[in-house]
């Protein structure tokens, strides 16, 4: 399997991995289609999510998954063990239950308790990945979602979405920092750190000289700063304004 053309170089590694979760999905596409027909309880899909993290992304079942996990306080189905540390409480639902935020909050409270950044929700099917952001100066942390797929959504694309998707979670990819250089990246589109980019230098000369171009317009002494501010208070606050007043709650 090879990327797109906007993505036309891939390392070998990477070329592997993906081809070998393709695989994957194709491969239990069959059972998981069979759980969801039946409406099969939490025990049956833990079977197949317990494969799938063996065969399509790599953890070994016996050294980096631990079942019916336990802390002081709570338990989880499974914790995912990286250099023997926990990287990421794994909270499954039966396939035909819905995923909210809700279902994570035990495994938060353990990710919070012992250190780990990640979690992962799922029914078999839909794949959802959280991410801890210590943001509160009080030390506090919101949950982040990071990834969300389904594994048989229909749509054209699908398929090659989710594998570019989960690609991220497997365990060559968090090896070579591919997951974490994706957080960084969904925390660069929010509104805020884009608003920064908006208004920097090149984008800012960028959007001055476009401007030029379709009004003809030979230039004057301050059209920089001019394009700046009506980006700053007129396009980006109001774009703002309307994420502050109409945007769902998160997930924290």
């Amino acid at each position: 399997m090879s990327r797109t053309g906007e993505f036309s170089t891939v390392l070998n590694w990477e070329a592997s991995t993906r081809n070998r979760l393709a695989a994957a999905i194709d491969r239990f596409s069959g059972p998981l289609a069979d759980l969801v027909e039946r409406d099969a309880n939490e025990g049956d899909t833990r079977m197949l999510v317990t494969d799938f993290l063996s065969y399509g992304l790599n953890f070994s079942k016996y050294e980096e998954m631990t079942t019916e996990y336990r802390n002081s306080g709570d338990s989880i189905d499974y914790a995912l063990k990286l250099d023997g540390e926990l990287f990421a409480p794994i909270e499954v639902k039966r396939c035909g239950q819905d995923l909210d935020a809700r279902n994570i909050q035990q495994a938060r409270r353990v990710a919070v308790e012992e250190g780990a950044e990640w979690i992962i929700l799922t029914n078999g099917r839909v794949w959802q990945v959280y991410h801890l952001r210590g943001d509160g100066e009080d030390g506090s942390a919101a949950t982040v979602r990071i990834l969300d797929v389904d594994l048989m959504d229909g749509a054209e694309g699908a398929h090659d979405h989710a594998v570019d998707a989960l690609f991220h979670i497997t365990h060559e990819a968090i090896e070579h920092g591919r997951l974490q250089e994706l957080r960084k990246w969904r925390e660069a589109v929010e509104p805020a750190p884009l608003a920064e980019v908006l208004v920097s230098e090149p984008v800012v000369a960028a959007i001055r000289s476009r401007l030029r171009e379709r009004t003809g317009h030979a230039g004057h002494i301050g059209d920089l700063e001019e394009v700046r501010r009506a980006l700053a208070e007129d396009v980006i606050a109001r774009a703002l304004a309307h994420v502050e007043l109409d945007e769902p709650d998160g997930d924290a």
